[in-house]
C-alpha cells in the first residue's frame, strides 16, 4: 500500500529497524532510535543496488517519489542512477578543491610550521575578513587580474592602505601556491604589484598641547562605546603604537610590579616592551576589566570578542569627536615626546619608552635594566600632566 504524509508523520519506531514500502522501489527505514531514511532498491546489470534518497522531514514523501521517478527514468535509458548520483557528489568536490577559499587555506596550513601563532592567527582573520568575502568562493582558475583589484579598491576606500598591501601580498602567496601544485600556471595578481601607494605616517597630525583640554571635553561628550573611550584615554597615557594597544591582552599585565609587559611579537622592534601602570592607568584597568574582562583583549572586536578591535576603531572615533585631519591616536607619541622633553626628563628614557630601536646593544641592555625605574617615575609624573588637563 503506497505511504501517505500522515502515515509517515506518524511511523513510531519499534526495537528493530522497520521497512515499510512505497512501492516501486522506493522504501522508508524506521531505525530504533526515530530517524526515518528513503531508500531505493533496483536492479541494474542483473545486480541489487539500493540508493539513498536523504532523510525525512528533510525530503519529503513527494521528493522522495520525484527522486525515483528520476532514477527510474535514468534505469530506462540504461544508465546507472546510483553512478551519476555518484558523479555529480565527485563534481561538486572537484569544484570545492578549486575555490580560492579552499586553496587559501591549504596555503596557510602548509605555511604553519614557519610562523609564530599569533601571526598565523592574524593573517588568517585579514583573509576571512577582507578576502574570502568576495574571492572565497570564485574558481581559482577564473580568477583575472581585474577581479583582484576590484576587492584591493574597496579596502583601500576605508583608508587603510597597508591593509590593501597586505592583502594583495597573501593573494599572491595564494596563486603562487596554486602554481606549485599544478593549479594555474601564472599569477594574475603580480601584475598589481606597485598599485596601491603606501601612506605616510601622519606623525604631523599631533594634537597641540593647548587642545587636551578639548580633546577630553569632546570625548566626554561623544557617543561612543566606553571602552572605547578607556582606550582613547590609555593611548593618552601609554603613548604606545596604536597596533600595540588594541592588541593588548590581560595576561600581558604584572599587576604587583604596575607594568604590562608586551611580548616581542607585538612589538614593531620585535623586542619586548614594558609600560608602566600610573595610579590612573591602574583605576581605568579596573573599569575596563568590568567591561571586557570576558575577552582575552582588553579592546575585543564588537562582532567577535575573541579577537581584537579592528586597526581603524580608534581612529574613527577620534574623527567623530572632530579631530578628523586634526589628529589621529599614533599622533599622542609625539606629544608625549614633546611634553616630556620640554620637561628636562632624559632623552634616552623618553627613547626607550617610545620603543624605539636602539642601535648599540651595551647601550640597549642598560636602557632595559637601569632606565626602568625612571620609566616608571617618568610615566607617573606624565599621567598626573595629562590629568591636570581634564580641569
Amino acid at each position: 500500500m503506497a505511504l501517505t504524509d500522515l502515515k509517515v508523520r506518524n511511523i513510531k519506531p519499534t526495537d528493530k529497524t522497520q521497512k515499510i514500502s512505497d512501492g516501486a522501489g522506493l522504501i522508508l527505514h524506521v531505525t530504533p532510535a526515530g530517524g526515518k531514511y528513503w531508500r531505493f532498491n533496483y536492479r541494474y546489470d542483473n545486480k541489487q543496488k539500493t540508493l539513498s534518497f536523504g532523510v525525512y522531514p528533510q525530503i519529503s514523501l513527494s521528493e522522495a517519489r520525484k527522486k525515483r521517478l528520476d532514477a527510474k527514468q535514468q534505469l530506462s535509458e540504461g544508465v546507472d542512477p546510483g553512478f551519476t548520483k555518484q558523479a555529480i557528489k565527485q563534481q561538486e568536490e572537484a569544484v570545492q578543491a578549486l575555490l580560492f577559499e579552499t586553496i587559501a587555506r591549504d596555503w596557510w596550513l602548509s605555511q604553519l610550521p614557519r610562523w609564530k601563532e599569533h601571526h598565523a592567527k592574524k593573517l588568517l582573520q585579514g583573509l576571512e575578513a577582507d578576502v574570502f568575502p568576495y574571492l572565497g568562493e570564485e574558481i581559482i582558475t577564473d580568477i583575472k587580474t581585474p577581479d583582484i583589484l576590484v576587492l584591493i579598491r574597496r579596502v583601500e576606500a576605508r583608508g587603510v592602505n597597508d591593509t590593501a598591501i597586505r592583502c594583495l601580498q597573501r593573494i599572491k602567496s595564494v596563486f603562487n601556491y596554486a602554481i606549485q601544485i599544478g593549479l594555474i600556471e601564472h599569477n594574475p595578481a603580480v601584475a598589481l604589484t606597485g598599485v596601491i601607494l603606501k601612506k605616510k605616517e601622519q606623525n604631523q597630525l599631533a594634537l597641540p598641547q593647548a587642545d587636551l583640554p578639548l580633546f577630553f571635553e569632546r570625548l566626554n561628550d561623544t557617543k561612543m562605546h566606553e571602552y572605547l573611550r578607556i582606550g582613547l584615554t590609555l593611548q593618552v597615557l601609554w603613548f604606545v603604537r596604536s597596533g600595540e594597544l588594541r592588541h593588548a591582552q590581560w595576561n600581558e599585565f604584572d599587576w604587583n610590579k604596575r607594568e604590562w609587559h608586551i611580548p616581542a611579537d607585538k612589538m614593531k622592534m620585535k623586542r619586548t616592551h614594558i609600560v608602566p601602570l600610573s595610579n590612573w592607568a591602574m583605576s581605568l584597568l579596573d573599569q575596563l576589566r568590568e567591561l571586557t574582562g570576558e575577552s582575552p583583549y582588553l579592546f575585543p572586536n564588537a562582532r567577535d570578542w575573541s579577537r581584537p578591535m579592528s586597526e581603524n576603531a580608534l581612529g574613527y572615533a577620534m574623527q567623530r569627536m572632530g579631530f578628523k585631519g586634526i589628529a589621529v591616536p599614533h599622533g599622542f607619541r609625539s606629544l608625549a615626546t614633546d611634553v616630556l622633553n620640554e620637561n628636562g626628563f632624559n632623552a634616552d628614557v623618553i627613547e626607550r619608552q617610545l620603543a624605539h630601536v636602539e642601535g648599540n646593544k651595551v647601550r640597549a641592555a642598560y636602557h632595559r635594566t637601569e632606565y626602568l625605574p625612571k620609566r616608571h617615575e617618568m610615566m607617573n609624573w606624565y599621567s598626573k600632566w595629562v590629568k591636570h588637563h581634564l580641569k
